[in-house]
């Protein structure tokens, strides 16, 4: 399931121990609340979406930040790109 392979890469770029894929909802924010990630984070987590899926992502575009409010809204985005 692709919202799995979201969050074991999440877990692995960020180095996140003592997080499994099960504790992360795929629904709860990854940022502030729910992961609690930080900018840094997301520009990680940008560059490895980029090298595993082949996907751009603008870190100014309103866009970006939607798809990157959740593990399930990621997932929907890599989906999206994939049909093209």
């Amino acid at each position: 399931m692709l919202e799995q392979e979201v969050k074991e890469l999440i877990i692995e770029v960020l180095q996140l121990e003592d997080i499994t894929p099960d504790d992360i909802d795929s629904a709860a924010p990854l940022f502030v609340e729910g992961l609690g990630l930080d900018s840094i984070d997301a520009l990680e987590l940008g560059v490895a979406l980029q090298k595993k899926y082949g996907i751009s992502l603008s870190a100014d575009s309103e866009d970006t930040r939607r798809h990157f409010a959740s593990v399930r809204a990621l997932a929907t985005m890599i989906e999206t790109h994939r049909k093209k």
